[in-house]
């Protein structure tokens, strides 16, 4: 039997988007390892319920990290002792660390991928980024048989750039058995195990909670609307380092019984197609599922400006676009959404159909490809 390494800086990488991979990989008769941080304690049951074997690897995110020195010379171990036929890893640092560790084991026949979920080098992107990044992930393109890109932007810059053959896909693919459309009575019903009547409006944000997700841009945005909706509920899913001052702000602005902090939540498939609107405040995306997630839903999306959230919402048409930051401007776009039911169904029609490219089972049709598999 064939098998693949899966790698990435934390496990919960590997369960949240690479079940539709492991899958498909399964069912050409590979056997599928992974090796990552153990984090899940953190994400509330997630669990690596799909690989035949998980290998705890302490990958930092931080390049300065001991533990990725660490990391290395477990992985060397690993890959001494498995031999696999592919190598695909993920991740910024996972990525250079599996890569690094990797060389003999390539050298010797195994292939490797790398995954890039969005380069942290893009137009618009700080000087820096361009200064610290680009050199590093062109440079290790040399030590990379296929990489694999998400995004038509970092798609075509890898392909004109970088040392190896560069591939795209529509993202990590979204279950279209999870995530579809539900009827009045469904939405009621769900709502209902969240406390709710079914009568509210419901916004709903997805994310860590950290500077980059930027939920406070919506709870400041929420704070001028909620005067203006009756039964406005805003749920934020998720956990993260900005905890502590998102919950400050809610109850400095009086919102204690609008904003409901849902924590991690691994049941989002219930939640989605159950809301009225989808908002993301993302300063930088790569892929953006959540995005993906409410369109499978046909839910309209608002969402701020960057590369991943471009690559999905075309503004007016499949969602309204604000500059990241703009209070004042989400506000306004959470109103015209909510004053305007028929145009928020038409856009959520249209997302329902641009998302059909990025569906697991469309996704797995370009792995097979990239993988050389029947």
């Amino acid at each position: 039997m064939k098998k693949i390494l899966l790698t990435a800086t934390v496990q919960s990488h590997i369960c949240q988007f690479h079940r539709p991979l492991a899958e498909m990989l399964h069912a050409h008769g590979y056997e599928v390892h992974v090796a990552a941080r153990d984090n899940l304690a953190e994400k509330n049951g997630l669990a690596l319920d799909f690989v035949e074997k998980i290998y705890d690897v302490p990958f930092a995110r931080s390049p300065k990290s001991p533990d990725n020195i660490k990391a290395y010379r477990e992985l060397k171990k690993i890959l001494k002792k498995e031999h696999y036929d592919v190598i695909h890893c993920n991740t910024p640092m996972g990525g250079i660390v599996t890569r690094l560790a990797a060389g003999k084991t390539r050298r010797a026949g195994t292939k490797v991928f790398y995954t890039a979920h969005g380069f942290h080098f893009y137009k618009g992107a700080p000087k820096k980024n361009w200064i610290v990044f680009y050199p590093v992930e062109k440079f290790f393109s040399r030590l990379t048989d296929k990489l694999i890109t998400i995004t038509h932007e970092d798609y075509e810059l890898a392909g004109k750039k970088f040392h190896c053959q560069v591939e795209h896909i529509h993202g990590v693919g979204v279950s279209t058995e999870r995530y579809y459309p539900i009827d009045q009575n469904e939405r009621i019903k769900r709502l209902q195990s969240e406390v709710l009547t079914g009568e509210e409006y419901v916004i709903l944000c997805v994310g860590e909670l950290n500077a980059n997700k930027d939920q406070k841009t919506l709870i400041s945005a929420a704070a001028q609307i909620a005067d203006k909706i009756p039964q406005l509920k805003i749920l934020l899913a998720g956990n993260g380092p900005l905890q502590n001052d998102l919950e400050e702000q809610i109850k400095c602005e009086g919102l204690e019984n609008i904003v409901i902090m849902l924590g991690y939540r691994t049941d989002l498939y219930e939640i989605t197609p159950a809301v009225d609107l989808v908002v993301s405040c993302s300063h930088r995306e790569g892929m953006p599922l959540n995005i993906l997630e409410a369109m499978l839903s046909k839910k309209p999306v608002i969402a701020s400006v960057n590369r991943g959230h471009k690559e999905l919402i075309e503004d007016r048409k499949t969602g309204l676009l604000f500059t990241p930051g703009d209070v004042n401007g989400l506000a306004k776009r959470i109103m015209a959404v909510y004053r305007n039911p028929v145009r928020a169904g038409k856009m959520g029609e249209a997302g329902y159909q641009k998302a059909q490219a990025y569906t697991a089972e469309a996704v797995s049709e370009e792995l097979k490809k990239i993988y050389d598999l029947d």
